[in-house]
Order: C-alpha cells, then sequence, then structure tokens
C-alpha cells in the first residue's frame, strides 16, 4: 500500500482522537458562555455546509433554508418535551393527542428532524426546482415564508406565535460538534462520490450535464432534500441549545447569516464553510459591543440597535464586489497539502490544496 496513503489514515484517526479529547476538556473547563458560542459555531458550521452543497457544489441559488430549520426546530422540541410541559405550555389550544404524551430521547429525535424537513424539502422541490437562478430563490423564499406563517397558525401542533419553551436542554460539546463532524464527512464523502460529480456536472454547464445523461432534477431534488435533511438537523440542535423557540426566529434574517458563511468561506468548499461558520459566529458574539453606548476620545456614542448586521451586510458587499471566490474558492483542505509541504511520504496523483472541488 502506498506509504503516503498510510501517513494519512494515521492523521485522520489522530486528528479525530485529538478532537474527541479536546472536547471532552472543553466540556469539563469552558465557561458556560464559552461552551455556548462554540455549540452556535457547530449549528452554523451545519448550516453552512449544507447551504453550500445546494447553492455551491449544484449551483441552485435556494433561500429556503431558514424554513427548513424552523421544522427541525419544532420536530425536535415536540418529540422531546415531557407530556407534562405540553399540557402546561400549550394552554390556549390544547396539543393535538396524537402528540400529547410522545417524549423522546435527544438524539432520535434530532434524526428525526432532519427526515422531516428532508421531506418538505423533497415535497417543496417537485415544484420549485423547474425553476432556475433568481425565480428559485424567490421561490424557496416564499415557500420559506409559507412554512413560517403555517407554523403560526397551526396552534394545536405548534402553540402558534406563542412559540414552545421548556425545551430539554443540551450542554455538551459533542453533541454539538459531533453532528457538525458526521454531517462534514457524510457531505464529503457525498461531494467525491458520483452523485457528486453529477452536482458539480450540473452546476458547472447544466445542458452539457444532461447531454451526457445525467438526469438534472432527480440530482437536484437529492441535493434540495439533503441540504435540507441537515439544515433540520441543525434546527433540531438550536432547540436544544436555546430551549425555547417561536416562528419570528426563522424569518429571512437567518437565511442571510447562513448565505454570508457561504459566500465568504467560498460557494463550492466544506473547508470555507467550515471556517466561515466558526469566524463569523464569534464575530458576531465579539461585535455586541458595537450596539452598545460607548465612549470614545470623551464623547459619549449612544449604541444603535442592528449595527451587528450592517456590519456584516458591508462585508457581504465587499465579498462580492472584490473577492468573490471567497477564503477558499472551490479549493478543499487535504492531508496531501501538508505533506507536501513536509517533504513527507510518496507522492499521490492530485490532491494538492487548490484542487477544485
Amino acid at each position: 500500500m502506498d506509504s503516503r496513503k498510510n501517513i494519512k489514515r494515521v492523521l485522520t484517526i489522530a486528528t479525530l482522537l485529538l478532537a474527541a479529547v479536546v472536547l471532552y476538556f472543553g466540556n469539563e473547563h469552558l465557561t458556560r458562555f464559552q461552551a455556548r458560542i462554540l455549540n452556535l459555531s457547530a449549528i452554523f458550521v451545519i448550516l453552512g455546509a449544507s447551504m453550500n452543497l445546494v447553492i455551491g457544489f449544484t449551483g441552485m441559488f435556494s433561500l429556503g433554508h431558514a424554513g427548513f430549520m424552523c421544522i427541525g426546530a419544532y420536530t425536535a422540541a415536540i418529540l422531546t418535551m415531557s407530556p407534562e410541559s405540553k399540557e402546561m405550555i400549550y394552554f390556549m389550544e390544547p396539543i393535538i393527542p396524537a402528540l400529547a404524551n410522545i417524549h423522546w430521547p435527544i438524539i432520535p429525535a434530532i434524526l428525526a428532524a432532519g427526515a422531516v424537513a428532508a421531506f418538505f424539502g423533497i415535497l417543496i422541490g417537485f415544484p420549485a426546482l423547474r425553476l432556475r437562478d433568481d425565480y428559485l430563490a424567490i421561490a424557496t423564499l416564499g415557500f420559506a415564508e409559507i412554512l413560517r406563517i403555517i407554523v403560526t397558525n397551526t396552534i394545536s401542533i405548534t402553540n402558534g406565535a406563542l412559540g414552545l419553551k421548556n425545551i430539554p436542554s443540551v450542554k455538551e460539546l459533542w453533541v454539538y460538534w459531533g453532528c457538525a463532524i458526521i454531517t462534514i464527512l457524510v457531505l464529503r464523502a457525498l461531494i467525491n462520490s458520483s452523485w457528486g460529480y453529477a452536482f458539480k456536472a450540473i452546476r458547472d454547464n447544466e445542458i452539457a450535464a444532461e447531454a451526457m445523461g445525467i438526469s438534472i432534477f432527480k440530482h437536484k431534488l437529492m441535493s434540495f432534500g439533503i441540504g435540507a435533511f441537515f439544515a433540520g438537523v441543525a434546527g433540531a440542535l438550536m432547540a436544544f441549545l436555546i430551549t425555547s423557540i417561536d416562528p419570528t426566529m426563522f424569518r429571512f434574517l437567518f437565511t442571510f447569516q447562513i448565505l454570508l458563511i457561504v459566500v465568504v468561506g467560498g460557494m463550492g468548499s466544506l473547508t470555507g464553510s467550515v471556517i466561515a461558520g466558526v469566524v463569523v459566529t464569534v464575530a458576531m458574539e465579539w461585535l455586541r459591543f458595537v450596539e452598545t453606548d460607548m465612549n470614545i476620545l470623551g464623547m459619549e456614542i449612544p449604541g444603535i440597535p442592528g449595527m451587528r448586521m450592517v456590519i456584516f451586510s458591508i462585508l457581504l458587499v465587499l465579498v462580492v464586489l472584490f473577492y468573490r471566490q471567497g477564503l477558499m474558492g472551490t479549493r478543499e483542505f487535504n492531508w496531501d497539502w501538508l505533506l507536501d509541504k513536509l517533504g513527507a511520504g510518496k507522492k499521490d496523483k492530485g490532491g494538492k490544496l487548490g484542487e477544485r472541488a
């Protein structure tokens, strides 16, 4: 067996073990605020990677992620809340009997949240994916708003505008980052499979891909459904992190934040989504000081609510105007790049940083 393959296998196993050790010690020693930021980063990594699959790897300009996230959050919350909590919270209108006594563990609820979001993704994808470009963006944005309105008005299921509270709290880093690592590994395997090559062929030239015998609609629907699945998983994790949800959380602003991660990281790069997911999430928390009163050179400057989003909007415009490829473009980190730098092992064919994904 090639010596470099052995080295890469050892490096992968060592990295996963190191990640497990870091998560264990982080869980024990980080403050609640630091752990919360890291968990939020993992959620945005999942969202950025899943949206990148749809936009960056398949070339579909979809803006429906917030809607699928909303479905995942409500599904996980309803499945894991205790019957006593449901009886107390649904005081305007009782929850339907079929859901009243359901009380699932966390992990099955996360998977169910992804499955329900994927079902709605496929359902919406049938009419929406016959559109292209701007029309697809408008249609998916409209569907996301329709989903949010449905959630608001199905009071006997979602408790309407009052939202849900007393959702079980999950603080462990390994749950959030475990889901994020699994998401990246699954998507990486997907984009390096024949399905992934079909996605990229559709992105690069849809007519040529169809001429090569690729079923355009089937592959688009598959990409859309998988993206919705992971958005639902991220929604479930968000519900467990903040323990209360309501429909106003999942407006277009949420999709804008995810789109920012995809654009800044690079459309067509999972590595870029991971880096941008962490950086943007940490920056969002760090920039809270711009929304509070400040004293600069003796001048009292009042805080302006929403200033953080103005800064991120300016960042998005600058990236689109002057650095469209983002941090990573379509490149991915891989061990070959590191081993080339170190001059270690026998070189495989291809596999450098800079390779087009």
